[in-house]
């Protein structure tokens, strides 16, 4: 699959150009044959024959920008003055900060912030634990937490390395649900160790986000947090993922005037997300899921590659019994959902599929099958990625997700909360509205965090777990 352009591989070149006619054309020639996108042209200053622009193009890769920039240097009457990677410099010195909610001016401000008069709402903290809410950060505040061992396609990078995924967490966080999120790597690996670290740091947060922690470690780690904290523990490589695929599953529905729960599903990738998106369409209603490692389908009574995550879906999945590769299983299955990685299937396994079937290539960058192959094929294709219709992304659901419990002061996070979560996703969209490339609204649609937010309220509410 050729990749286009994109942002994340967009470099701002400064250049010293002959100040003549017909130069720029020449540039703009060069870039077209290079393969690279122009973006913005900057003038930064005019000289005595001499004109210094900033040019802005997006590539393909990191070994896409130097042969654009290689190609500019063998130009005459073009200096190549400066080049600036824009996604690094968008990361120097880090992508977040502290503010300060209050300014501090003099001795009246600061008897009132500090010493002495912060005692006095420490002693009612101590004496109302539950004002902690109140009167600090904690009602707030999410802590977001990982070790590095699972990093978007990167792997087990170590958590330095992911450091700048979390950030980026943070980010959305705050620009989406107005939440104070804080990344936190542990330079450990050990489960006992992440337990116990986050059990001790919980304190000053309303809720923990736990990412990028690999299987099957992530979910013992989640479950005995749950079990031990007062505040939501969400995993949201698992659940998130889980309840953006069923807002979008829910829309199909409503757009093909078909109940999703007498749908065929065929899932790829038996690893966090893999394992929660078959538990949550099951608690949902779908009874005919199939989930497919590496080794071929999952079935009660495998016994070759299976951990107990594994042995546990076999025994609420796959009710046929199916046996064989994920090829194979595909024939007559109305949904693909793929959370695996590149090139899982070709194209022509779609056409296995039943009558209008359902393609969901989630892997990022590289999708389980090649999208312009597919979209021929398949009613509704989604994907991970921004340049294709579709895109089905946590980012619709965590901030909401927290924003909603955090707002109820909520001990935990529970199924009612998620189905919520994913209905009111889905019902952003007007049934007039619903098309086949639009199942699933813009992550920058400001309407989805409100009323996530306000949808996990009421069902946390409902259910007893709002303080």
């Amino acid at each position: 699959m050729t990749q286009q352009p994109s942002p994340s591989y967009s470099i701002t070149l400064r250049l010293e150009i002959d100040n003549r006619i017909g130069m720029f054309a020449q540039l703009a020639t060069v870039l077209s044959l290079a393969g690279g996108d122009l973006g913005s042209v900057d003038i930064v200053r005019v000289e005595k024959g001499k004109i210094v622009r900033d040019v802005t193009i997006n590539a393909r890769d990191a070994e896409h920008e130097k042969t654009i920039t290689h190609a500019i240097k063998d130009m005459r009457g073009i200096r190549v003055l400066r080049v600036m990677d824009r996604t690094f410099s968008a990361h120097e010195g880090g992508k977040i900060e502290i503010h300060n909610k209050i300014a501090v001016k003099d001795r009246a401000d600061l008897s009132k912030v500090y010493t002495p008069g912060v005692a006095r709402i420490c002693m009612d903290i101590h004496e109302h634990r539950e004002h902690a809410y109140r009167y600090t950060i904690k009602g707030n505040s999410v802590a977001v937490v990982t070790d590095g061992t699972a990093v978007l396609g990167l792997g087990d990078i170590g958590p330095e390395a992911a450091m700048p995924v979390m950030e980026g967490k943070a980010m959305l966080f705050k620009e989406f649900g107005g939440i104070n999120a804080f990344p936190i790597a542990l330079n450990t690996r050990d489960t006992e160790e992440i337990i116990a670290t986050v059990k001790n740091i919980a304190v000053p947060f309303g809720g923990i986000n736990l990412e990028d922690i690999s299987g099957p470690r992530c979910f013992e780690i989640e479950r005995r947090l749950q079990q031990m904290l007062d505040i939501p523990v969400f995993h949201d490589d698992q659940h998130g993922t889980a309840v953006v695929v069923l807002a979008a599953l829910i829309n199909v529905g409503r757009l093909l005037r078909k109940d999703i729960r007498k749908f065929r599903v065929v899932i790829a990738g038996a690893g966090a997300a893999g394992i929660a998106n078959a538990n949550m369409l099951t608690a949902y209603g779908i009874k005919d899921i199939i989930v497919c490692d590496r080794t071929g389908a999952i079935y009660k009574g495998r016994r070759q590659y299976m951990n107990p995550y594994k042995k546990l879906l076999a025994k609420t999945s796959n009710p046929r019994k199916i046996k064989g590769t994920i090829s194979e299983v595909l024939r007559d299955a109305n949904v693909f959902i793929g959370l695996s990685g590149p090139n899982v299937i070709p194209a022509s396994d779609i056409k296995k599929m039943a009558k209008d079937p359902i393609v969901f290539a989630l892997a990022n960058p590289d999708p389980e099958v090649s999208p312009e192959d597919a979209l021929p094929l398949a009613k509704v294709l989604a994907t991970g990625r921004s340049d294709y219709p579709n895109q089905i992304n946590n980012v619709l659901g965590f901030p909401g997700i927290f924003r909603g419990l955090l707002d109820v002061k909520a001990k935990g996070v529970n199924e009612a909360v998620k189905f919520a979560a994913a209905q009111a996703i889905a019902h952003i969209i007007a049934q007039d509205e619903l098309h086949e490339d639009y199942i699933i609204p813009s992550i920058f649609d400001r309407k989805v965090a409100s009323s996530v937010a306000h949808a996990v309220a009421d069902a946390a509410k409902k259910t007893g777990l709002a303080k």
